[in-house]
């Protein structure tokens, strides 16, 4: 399982001359003893890329573009990202063939470049407007991609040589646009061929391409449903969550945010590769959107039920016209997936918010045109709200981060809108006495159980929508008004019956309830008349200092950490800031606590069963024991839950690698790295880059995960498809392979005498009933320092595993919503078969 340490392959080489651009490929290689392909000029397409994974002497992604009948080419020794922060080095090396496009197999040892190549992209590039392919020569390249990994835009820039240079260095850039994402999104994840869908390891190893490579490419391994799974039947509808209009975004780190979209709420049931797509009412529309079906039932999945919002896009927002018109006439829409509802026949509605999302956010993965993930923030509702509003977006939706999904309109989910609009009840025209159809409508709302005249609306019209309105007035035509209004307001009007609901956009109303400056957005099939009232926003939750709890901290002042003076209360209040990053993690497991209820200096103790004593909040899961008997052990599902341990004494949550819902399914593994107290942190940053890429060959893709101690905690998730002993194998003979190939480095076995000088890879965590420390819990050591999440490129900065600490709270939530983090400790994979 671990690399080989490959020979022959000399540094990079500047570019070829004009007169033979190939020369220099042919002059480094012998063609009788490698597979790559001879360096002949051929036509080709022009506007190509691919990009080749290349496992030489030091792993690096070669990078190249068709210009001229060649592929210009750099090697960017740690691959490019998409986070537009991050520039990465990018080492002009020798023109390739074109014929190299389509290169993925292994070079010879001892060859120049010997080692593993994967195809790891490939797709059309194009300069963006105004630029052009000629601008390499000056030193920087403006361009688009369209691959099936890299897309958008994209600037590699040529650094000035500072003399000692033997090749030319430049620097590969993502540009910030629709498309940029996170630091570690694409090098970490994606791990696979986008050609033959095998890993690294399969590729070293002459395995054949997969049958379902042309399916899964450009995506990390996905979980195959099992046959019990396929034959699964459709989730039945279920009545969504509504929001309460409110006047103002809540605050607090209690909340997640997401961007309110414009367009029709939908819930879409999948199972056994197919899919429906119902109306919030519950109406089968699938027919309507049957783009948005195609994609939701290629979904890895036995069966699903996810919520979600289906909008179209115009100027880069979503617009709630263009969505009728692509409706009606088949144009492109995308549903933005907000929560999960069930998966896999289990119910998840008992859920936290933040736990669902987690769930759903592995579902979808990197989602494609027509089914996306909805992405949120913790907190910082206003900032996402002010700059909605700016961008021209409808508005902002706030949830509790811990709320379970009740199926009604409740004061967990809130809507605020940057203008004011809400649906309305056509109830007649007034015909136009320039043109055929109408100048205005005349629209209605209900209140006291009957119509009420709400005003007319007379904008927002095209000439062709004109005519199809008047159309359906027209059928729905009727000799008596079914409301009561000022004569003069509806002089010559033509009533209809109440059926058709119109979105309206407007400025205010008057105190009669007459709306002033409205505009017609679109009618809404997803509603029905008699649902229409006036919505009136609320007050919006009073903003606390800190996010709130029901449960009574006693002894708020007591000292748990007395070299920092952290106190019991301090403790509580880290915990209730941080529940809703920390649940995704923690929620609906079982837990073990390290209770310390006189201090960290005292005597603390491991507790995982409960008796009762911690209240409502702390919940209990009966477990079968090895000796037959069953026992409570304790797990939460809220913030109330973390608060409630920490007065009866809690430090540290230690979590299972499993769930309550499928215990004996993990989740994630974790190794755990850790160093011989006389090893500093920087052996143990390489040592978990090393298990990093050992994994990645094998198609897992891993996080790391500072302990707040010495170590570092490499997490592998998984898709809860195979039992402990599975897991538990898997990783020990991991764990010993690394041990056996690199002896003066690691040990497997646990004994501290053997670990002399060396790190110890923990893979006893991966067993069932062993726990390891959550993301974001507070541990006992002196300082309160915090187990924290962090990339792999923020890994190679820091200088300790205890970077953050109790305190830090609005720090750990602000990086949460950050781009480093986006995605951290979410795939969709299962264990390979090796």
């Amino acid at each position: 399982m671990t690399r080989k340490k490959v020979e022959g392959a000399p540094p990079a080489s500047p570019p070829s001359s004009p007169a033979d651009p190939l020369a220099r490929y042919n002059a480094k290689r012998d063609f009788t003893r490698t597979a790559e392909p001879a360096g002949t000029l051929a036509p080709g397409n022009g506007n190509s890329f691919m990009v080749q994974k290349h496992d030489a002497t030091r792993l690096h992604w070669d990078f190249r573009l068709e210009i001229d009948g060649v592929l210009k080419s750099w090697a960017v020794t740690r691959g490019p990202s998409l986070d537009p922060d991050e520039k990465r080095l990018a080492v002009r090396t020798e023109d390739h063939p074109l014929s190299y496009a389509t290169f993925e197999g292994t070079i010879p040892r001892g060859e120049y470049g010997g080692g593993t190549v994967m195809l790891w992209d490939r797709g059309t590039w194009s300069p963006v407007a105004g630029k052009s392919a000629r601008d390499l020569d000056k030193g920087h390249l403006h361009f688009v991609l369209d691959g099936e990994r890299m897309k958008g835009e994209w600037l590699l820039i040529r650094l000035r040589p500072r003399g000692k240079e033997k090749n030319e260095n430049w620097l590969l850039r993502k540009i910030d646009d629709a498309f940029a994402g996170g630091t570690d999104t694409l090098v970490e994840t994606a791990l696979t061929s986008v050609a033959t869908g095998r890993t690294m390891q399969e590729i070293a190893e002459g395995a054949p391409p997969h049958e379902e490579a042309a399916a899964a490419r450009a995506k990390p391994a996905k979980a195959r449903p099992s046959k019990r799974a396929r034959k699964a039947a459709l989730p039945a509808y279920e009545p969504p969550q509504l929001c309460t209009l409110v006047d103002s975004v809540p605050g607090g780190s209690d909340w997640i945010h997401e961007v309110k979209y414009d367009g029709y709420r939908a819930l879409v049931a999948v199972a056994g590769g197919q899919a429906k797509v119902y109306t919030r009412n519950g109406l089968d529309w699938t027919d309507k959107f049957a783009g948005i079906a195609s994609a939701a039932g290629a979904l890895p999945v036995g069966s699903a039920l996810i919520d979600g919002e289906i909008v179209a896009f115009k100027d880069g927002r979503p617009d709630f016209s263009t969505l009728k018109d692509a409706i009606s006439g088949g144009g492109a829409m995308t549903l933005f997936a907000f929560d999960l509802l069930e998966q896999d026949g289990e119910d998840l509605r008992g859920l936290a918010n933040v736990q669902r999302k987690e769930r759903l956010r592995a579902l979808v993965g990197a989602g494609e045109e027509r089914l996306q993930f909805a992405e949120h923030v913790i907190g910082a509702g206003e900032r996402l709200f002010d700059t909605m509003c700016r961008e021209g977006f409808e508005g902002v939706v706030s949830k509790k981060a811990d709320a379970l999904y009740r199926g009604k309109r409740t004061q967990a989910w809130l809507k605020v809108k940057c203008t004011r609009r809400q649906e309305f009840v056509v109830v007649g025209w007034t015909p136009s006495d320039k043109r055929h159809g109408f100048r205005s409508l005349l629209l209605g709302v209900n209140e006291g159980g009957e119509l009420r005249y709400a005003g007319k609306v007379g904008t927002g019209f095209s000439g062709a929508l004109i005519e199809e309105l008047t159309a359906q007035l027209e059928k729905l035509e009727r000799k008596t008004p079914t409301v009561a209004a000022p004569r003069a307001a509806v002089r010559g009007a033509r009533w209809v019956s109440p059926k058709l609901v119109a979105e309206i956009a407007f400025t205010e109303t008057t105190p009669e309830g007459v709306l002033r400056h409205p505009s017609f957005l679109g009618l809404r099939g997803d509603k029905k008349a008699a649902e229409v009232v006036v919505e009136r926003p609320a007050p919006a939750p009073k903003a606390a200092a800190a996010p709130t709890t029901s449960i009574k901290v006693s002894s708020r002042d007591r000292v748990i950490f007395p070299e920092s003076e952290v106190t019991k209360g301090d403790l509580a209040d880290h915990y209730l800031a941080v529940a809703g990053i920390m649940l995704p993690w923690v929620g609906h497991r079982p837990v073990s606590l390290v209770r310390c209820p006189q201090g960290r200096a005292k005597h603390c103790f491991f507790q995982k069963h409960d008796a009762g004593s911690f209240g409502d909040a702390v919940h209990q899961v009966p477990i079968h024991e090895k000796d037959g008997s069953t026992e409570n052990y304790l797990y939460v599902d809220s913030a109330d839950g973390l608060v409630a341990c920490v007065q009866m004494g809690t430090i540290e949550f230690h979590g299972w690698g499993s769930t309550v819902a499928a215990l004996e399914r993990p989740d994630r593994m974790v190794f755990d790295l850790d160093p011989d107290e006389d090893l500093d942190f920087a052996a143990t940053k390489r040592a978990a880059e090393h298990l990093k890429e050992q994994l990645a060959e094998l198609g897992l893709t891993s996080f790391p995960l500072l302990s707040g101690g010495k170590g570092i905690h490499v997490v592998v998730p998984l898709t809860p498809a195979a039992e402990w002993p599975a897991v538990r194998d898997f990783a020990e003979r991991f764990a010993r392979a690394l041990a056996q190939a690199e002896p003066e480095r690691f040990v497997a076995n646990m004994s501290k005498a053997k670990r002399k000088g060396r790190i110890f890879i923990d893979y006893l965590r991966n067993q069932r009933g062993a726990t390891a420390i959550m993301p974001y819990a507070a541990r006992a050591r002196a300082g309160a320092p915090v187990a924290a999440p962090v990339s792999w490129t923020e890994l190679r900065d820091l200088d300790t595993a205890a970077r953050w600490h109790v305190g830090d709270a609005a720090e750990l939530i602000a990086r949460a919503n950050g781009r480093s983090l986006k995605g951290w400790g979410v795939a969709d994979q299962v264990l390979p078969e090796v």
